[in-house]
């Protein structure tokens, strides 16, 4: 129980304390209005360490203040395998709707191939 809860207050803040400012026109991509996202892995070929830690290490893991060595927000820093694998239902939502990265966007491709690792079961490949 007490888990779960550290759980849901984990997610909270990764959205709340690097979410994107609702007038920065961020996001788009393959997320509709209501946030859902409709993504179609079908020939994504998405591996760990060629695709997603390149886009994480780039984006997200870029500094103390976003997740990078000795982050604070949400589920602190994304710098391993452990650490990003772990966090993958928290990268998941935010990555779909737009609310991350911080700074900038991620290409459709780079979103998709996010989700389609994270819905492949995250293999460390």
């Amino acid at each position: 129980m007490k888990k779960g809860i550290q759980g849901i207050l984990a997610s909270f803040l990764l959205i709340a304390s690097c979410s994107k400012s609702s007038g920065d026109g961020g996001g788009g991509g393959s997320t509709g209005g209501g946030g859902s996202t409709t993504i179609n892995c079908t020939g994504v070929a998405s591996a760990f360490a060629a695709d997603v830690r390149q886009i994480i290490q780039s984006t997200c893991a870029t500094d103390a203040t976003c997740h990078g060595a000795g982050s604070a927000n949400g589920p602190g820093p994304l710098l391993t395998y452990t650490q990003i694998s772990g966090a993958s239902v928290t990268i998941k939502t935010a990555v779909a709707s737009g609310t991350m990265p911080k700074t900038g966007s991620l290409t459709t491709a780079q979103k998709n191939s996010i989700i389609c690792w994270i819905n492949s079961g995250t293999p460390n490949n």
